[in-house]
């Protein structure tokens, strides 16, 4: 199935995902280098991405939910998508905790704050790993002819998913 929201002949979701999940991973490595060197520099530029990637991250979910919406549901690509929505809302919910922890003293993050974006971006990996498995396994967003039942993709290889969708008539993902 094809993806709704679409800008030059491209699904919007995937193009505006790179922003948020790019600056809440950097604003991770920049908490870390705080931790290693005490310069408060780095948490202030990783507030800022912070603040940037939710900002970006709730914006791709706009679009990512009206592509949720029209995948058939009872669907394995229905569930995978929910699954995959509702791990990166937790994602939003975790960075926009440690924003919130951090907004009267940027440069001086409570380790809870720390804490709260070290679980977001461990989130955020498993929620990218849910959009993976919807767009490269199940052709979600990208072919009118997606298997939105393929089988699971750490559970089954390459020769058996060719062999799914040589059975069922879908592209291959």
């Amino acid at each position: 199935m094809e993806s709704r929201a679409k800008i030059f002949g491209h699904a919007i979701h995937p193009i505006l995902i790179v922003y948020p999940l790019g600056l809440l991973s950097a604003a991770v490595v920049f908490d870390v280098l705080y931790l290693v060197t005490a310069n408060q520099t780095w948490t202030t530029v990783s507030f800022w991405m912070i603040a940037a990637g939710i900002v970006g991250g709730l914006l791709a979910a706009v679009f990512g939910l009206i592509d949720y919406l029209n995948i058939p549901s009872g669907t394995r690509a229905s569930r995978i998508g929910m699954l995959h929505g509702l791990t990166n809302l937790g994602v939003m919910i975790l960075f926009i905790g440690s924003l919130l922890l951090r907004w009267n003293a940027p440069e001086v993050p409570s380790t809870t704050a720390l804490a709260l974006s070290f679980i977001g971006v461990v989130a955020a990996l498993l929620g990218g790993w849910l959009g993976g498995e919807l767009v490269e396994r199940l052709g979600v967003g990208v072919t009118p002819g997606a298997n939105l039942n393929a089988p699971n993709s750490l559970t089954h290889g390459a020769k058996e998913t060719a062999r799914v969708h040589k059975e069922t008539g879908s592209a291959a993902a």
